[in-house]
């Protein structure tokens, strides 16, 4: 069965979710890759103000294909997300409660997970045309000239992710490698 999530992901919201589970979020999530990553850091330690607040906030990685004619937005499949390791934790600490992408992430953005109660969601690579589909507003709200890596804010409707490590630690990626090895 599928857990349906409202957003803003709040920390309760964050608890209730375990490893393996399958979701469909509803609301507003926000993009950005490392160039944009790196930007909202830099701002973070300026004393800057970001262009969205991040707490009990979804960024998704992606770099979304331009949107055809009457579509809002172009294929979006994830991004493989340890390029964002670097600069996670600064988001964690302020409060971001969510982050979708693909692939694994290192011990210290787990590690933030686990203080500042986060979890860590994969969208299907290679289903990018679906997850567009769930896409219902798309605007750039930070760093246009980045082009696909600009921030933009996504009202989505059942964004369909499973929850791969959870706000415990528990890795998805560890637990079912395990059951196979010998």
């Amino acid at each position: 069965m599928k857990k349906k999530i409202t957003l803003p992901l709040t920390k309760e919201k964050v608890k209730e979710l375990k490893a393996g589970d399958q979701v469909l979020l509803t609301g507003i999530i926000y993009t950005g890759r490392d160039a944009a990553h790196k930007r909202l850091v830099d701002a973070i330690k300026r004393g800057d103000d970001l262009p969205f607040d991040v707490k009990d906030a979804v960024i998704y990685y992606v770099g979304p294909a331009p949107a055809k004619p009457g579509q809002v937005i172009g294929s979006c499949g994830p991004t493989t997300s340890y390029r964002m390791d670097d600069l996670t934790l600064p988001l964690l600490e302020l409060g971001l409660t969510g982050m979708i992408g693909k692939g694994q992430r290192n011990e210290t953005v787990i590690s933030g997970m686990k203080e500042y109660g986060a979890v860590y969601f994969a969208a299907i690579g290679g289903a990018g045309a679906l997850i567009a589909s769930t896409v219902k507003s798309s605007e750039i709200i930070a760093y246009e000239d980045l082009g696909a890596e600009a921030v933009r804010r996504l009202e989505v409707v059942e964004f369909p992710c499973v929850v791969v490590i959870d706000s415990d630690g528990t890795n998805m990626y560890d637990v079912e490698r395990k059951k196979y090895e010998r």
